[in-house]
This record gives structure tokens, C-alpha cells and sequence, in this order.
């Protein structure tokens, strides 16, 4: 009699040791964390690395490599823009933890520059591994040959996430003067500065501005949020329907764009510098977070989703700064075959966009590979800040908390 074929029991064994891994990082959490405010992080980065990916091709022309995007060839795509463009998201999350960890610190009597420095430690320690990085890359390709205007566009898709968190990072450090601060305020100066620039012709330079004002105001409701002021649903359904309409005002009958991204050749980009438009989308993305919030409590409850969610929190520097990486060395690895669709063509039919598509994954695994080699200088950036009677307070996803009954000041 033959015997049964035995099945492998390596398969069931791998998801039996991940249930117990996010089970683990589950109950190690607080359970005063607010795990929306994580899976909202997590959302908004993740966003921005599709975003880039869908939107950016690297087109080769000879021997040069140029930037190109869809939404030059294909302007009906700009909704894609309106699902990836979640830098407001972002902020909002931003506000609101720096707002929570300052108002800690101050209690457990840390002071302001230590509790800087902990903030921006993790910002910052990873950035130097890039910089560094594409310092040699750089110098190699000029020396070997490569054109000026190549290197110039590597560079520049390299290095761009650095002006995010150079806003970022100025508004942490002024948090304690902007805790109080109206996010109408803000929204009035870019409503101004676009009124000056596009209405009475004045000069381009002022764009600038919205910057940091266009910003602030997501910035400035993720601390409201955590003063406790936008618990309710009305001020999210307020913020969403108020959004919504304000942006369809401004690119319907005001000339704004409608890619909320900016696009090459384009007259004007919603982002680059930010304008009403985008501030205003960003608002609708704001109250849409608020009223979600709920669910997303609720959808982490379950230890894989919540231990996925910790995962991207503890690497979304990483995984911001190195993704434009990844898919430049999938792209200039692929070179090696030839010319392949979606990846050095022009993206000027469906055809690209479906090619992009299947070119997701292998961007994925080269992010893999990027996290791998250099997500050890974020892990030993974020240190806690240390008050007057004792030592770090910082908890990382998947150790317990300390029984001190003293609250913790996050990492992630």
C-alpha cells in the first residue's frame, strides 16, 4: 500500500512564528496608544512611494536619462494624484505627535533641547547615509563619463524627499509656538500669497511662503487633534465637505490645476510651491482622517494589521528616503536588457501605465534591499528624551512597557 505523500509543515510553521511575532508586538503596546494616529503614518508614507513610483519615469534618450511623468501625456490621470498626494495626512500626524511629546516632556520636566534632539535625531540620522551615498554615486558617474544632465536628474529624484523634512523638521523645532496656534491663520497668509501672485501679478518669488504657511496647517490641526479639540465627528465632516468643495471651486473656475502633484513642463505645480488648491485638498484629507479614526482603532485591534503598521512606523524615514533609490537602481539595473517598456519609455499611453504596474514589485524588493542595508541608521537615531529622575522613556514596537506607571514618549 502506498503511503500518503507528507505534506511540508515549513509553510505553516513561518505563519504560525508571524501570528505569534505581531501577538507579541500587540501586547506590548500601550494601551493608551492611539494606533490610528500610527496607521494614518503609515498610510501617509506609504502614499507618497506609490505616488512617486506611478507618477515618475526615468525615460532613456541615448545616452541620457530624463525625468518624464504619465500626467504630462496623460491629464486625465490626475486623480491618481489625489489618492498618492498624502503629504497634508502627514503633517497632520506630525502635529499631533510632536503636540503629545512635548506637553509629556514638559511634565516629566525634560527640556526643550533634549526634547528636540530626540525628535529630530530620527529625522536626520538617516539622511546622512544618503547624502553620503549619493555624494560617491555622483562623483563615480561623472568620473566614468556619464552626462552632466543624467547625474543632475539621478541627484535631484535622490535627494528630493530632503525638502520635506527640512519643513518638517522646522516646524517640530518651533512646536511649542504653534501649539496654540489657529490653523486659520496660516490658511489666511497662502489664501494672500496666491491672491498677490496669480491675481495682481505679483512676484513669483512669493510662492515660497506657502511653504511653510501651506504646511502649517495640517501642522496646526494634528495639535488641536491633540489638545482633545477635534474629538467629534462635526469638525471632521466640516473639514472633508468644506475641503472638497474649495478645491472643486479653485480648479473648476480658478485655473488651478488638478494634478495635486507637480508635473513637468507644467506652468504651475500645486506643490512646488504648495497653493490654495493643495491646502485646501489637504483639509478634505484631514477630516477624512478625523472620521476614520474610529475604524482604524478598530481595524488594529488585530495584531497582523497593527504589528504591519509598527513595522512601516519604525522604518518610514528609511523607507522615505530610499524609495526614489530603489527604483532608480531598478531602473538602471534594467538597462542591462535594453529598452523595457514602462521603465526607460515614454509614458504616454495606458500601455505604460500597465507596464508600470507589473515594475511595482521588483521596485518593492530593491526598497527591500535599501531597507536591509541602511535601516539601522534610523533604529539608533530616535533616542528618548531624559527627564530630571530617571532614564530613556522610549518604546519601541515589541517591548513591554516599563511598569513605572510614567507615561512614555514615543518613537514612532
Amino acid at each position: 500500500m502506498r503511503e500518503p505523500v507528507r505534506r511540508p509543515r515549513a509553510p505553516r510553521g513561518a505563519l504560525d512564528a508571524i501570528r505569534r511575532g505581531a501577538d507579541r508586538v500587540d501586547t506590548a503596546t500601550p494601551a493608551s496608544r492611539d494606533r490610528a494616529v500610527d496607521a494614518l503614518r503609515a498610510f501617509a508614507v506609504l502614499g507618497v512611494v506609490l505616488g512617486h513610483w506611478l507618477v515618475t519615469a526615468l525615460v532613456a534618450d541615448g545616452g541620457t536619462l530624463r525625468a518624464a511623468s504619465p500626467l504630462q501625456h496623460l491629464p486625465r490621470l490626475a486623480p491618481v494624484s489625489w489618492v498618492f498626494q498624502t503629504l497634508a495626512v502627514f503633517f497632520l500626524v506630525g502635529g499631533h505627535g510632536a503636540t503629545r511629546s512635548h506637553t509629556s516632556a514638559r511634565a516629566r520636566g525634560a527640556t526643550y533641547g533634549r526634547w528636540l534632539g530626540a525628535r529630530l535625531s530620527r529625522l536626520f540620522g538617516p539622511v546622512a547615509a544618503v547624502l553620503a551615498l549619493w555624494t560617491l554615486v555622483a562623483l563615480a558617474l561623472l568620473l566614468s563619463g556619464t552626462e552632466v544632465a543624467t547625474v543632475r536628474t539621478l541627484v535631484k529624484l535622490a535627494l528630493s524627499p530632503l525638502w520635506f523634512l527640512m519643513v518638517f523638521a522646522c516646524l517640530t523645532a518651533a512646536t511649542p509656538l504653534l501649539t496654540r496656534l489657529n490653523p486659520l491663520w496660516p490658511l489666511t497668509v497662502v489664501l494672500h500669497v496666491d491672491l498677490l501672485r496669480f491675481g495682481l501679478g505679483g512676484p513669483s518669488w512669493l510662492g515660497w511662503v506657502n511653504l511653510a504657511a501651506g504646511w502649517l496647517v495640517p501642522y496646526t490641526l494634528g495639535a488641536a487633534w491633540a489638545r482633545g479639540e477635534l474629538e467629534h465627528a462635526r469638525p471632521g465632516w466640516i473639514l472633508f465637505i468644506g475641503g472638497v468643495v474649495a478645491t472643486a471651486l479653485l480648479v473648476g473656475f480658478a485655473g488651478y490645476p488638478a494634478s495635486m502633484v507637480g508635473v513637468p513642463g507644467a506652468s504651475v505645480s500645486n506643490l512646488d510651491p504648495p497653493t490654495l488648491a493643495v491646502v485646501t485638498f489637504g483639509l478634505a484629507q484631514c477630516g477624512l482622517a478625523l472620521l476614520l479614526r474610529d475604524r482604524l482603532r478598530h481595524a488594529m485591534r488585530r495584531p497582523p494589521a497593527w504589528a504591519a503598521v509598527a513595522l512601516v512606523n519604525l522604518s518610514a524615514m528609511t523607507v522615505f528616503l530610499w524609495h526614489q533609490t530603489a527604483m532608480m537602481a531598478a531602473t538602471a539595473t534594467g538597462l542591462l536588457a535594453g529598452r523595457l517598456p514602462g521603465l526607460h519609455t515614454v509614458p504616454d499611453g495606458l500601455g505604460w501605465v500597465a507596464a508600470r504596474l507589473l515594475w511595482l514589485p521588483v521596485f518593492a524588493s530593491m526598497l527591500a534591499v535599501c531597507w536591509a542595508a541602511f535601516h539601522g541608521f534610523e533604529n539608533t537615531g530616535g533616542r528618548g528624551v531624559r527627564g530630571r529622575r530617571g532614564g530613556s522613556r522610549v518604546l519601541r514596537a515589541g517591548q513591554r512597557p516599563k511598569p513605572s506607571g510614567r507615561s512614555a514618549v514615543h518613537r514612532v
